[in-house]
Order: C-alpha cells, then sequence, then structure tokens
C-alpha cells in the first residue's frame, strides 16, 4: 500500500552543456557496442538535455537499422551472401559510431548517411 503523504519523486535537474554534449556524443560511441548502450542513454537522459535526445535518437535510429540488416544478413547465411552483409554491417556501425562521436565532441549534430527514422 502507499503512503498518501509520498509524492512522485522530484523531476531531475537539467544536464549541465558540458554534461549535455559528453551524454549526447556518447550516444554515439556506444553504438560500437551494439544497441544497449545508446538506448539507455537515450531513455536515461531524454528529459534532461536537448543535445542528448536530439543525438540520443539519431544515434538509436542507426543502431535499430543496423541490427536489421544484421538479422537480414543472418538470414541469407545459407545463401552465403550473409557472409558479406553481416561483417559489412558490424564495420559500417563502429566506423560510423566513431565518425558521430568526433563530430558530436564539437557540438554539432550528427546525421547517419543511411538510417531509418523510427523514433521521431
Amino acid at each position: 500500500m502507499t503512503n498518501p503523504s509520498q509524492s512522485a519523486p522530484p523531476p531531475r535537474a537539467p544536464l549541465t552543456p558540458s554534461d549535455d554534449l559528453q551524454w549526447g556524443s556518447f550516444a554515439h560511441l556506444g553504438g560500437v557496442l551494439g544497441i544497449l548502450p545508446s538506448l539507455i542513454i537515450w531513455l536515461v537522459y531524454k528529459d534532461r538535455g536537448s543535445f542528448t535526445n536530439a543525438e540520443g535518437k539519431e544515434a538509436l535510429n542507426f543502431q535499430i537499422t543496423a541490427a536489421i540488416a544484421e538479422l537480414v544478413g543472418y538470414i541469407l547465411m545459407p545463401v552465403l551472401i550473409g557472409f558479406v552483409i553481416v561483417p559489412a554491417v558490424y564495420a559500417a556501425r563502429i566506423v560510423f559510431s566513431i565518425l558521430a562521436y568526433l563530430k558530436t565532441k564539437g557540438r554539432i549534430g550528427y546525421r547517419y548517411p543511411f538510417s531509418l527514422r523510427l523514433i521521431k
């Protein structure tokens, strides 16, 4: 049973400009490890910093696109083309995540060259 005198926790303080920049760029760099770091950073910090919100969504959209492409590659493994697709997607994930990280460290928004915009 909940205590009526207790209310919802207070909203978290907005990120400082330097923290907003840091978490926004980390959302991209986390893509080297897969979709989870970008998802976690976006979910935790999206309401606390506008740069982190925008860059987190961009990173997450790219990671979702890469995950779909990897899945297609794994499905096509019996046809042998999957053995080309999966490493290519993995390499693209690493390269573009690092490029995005370096670009966003300068407080410049990054748009991936190909990405499904599933999260608006």
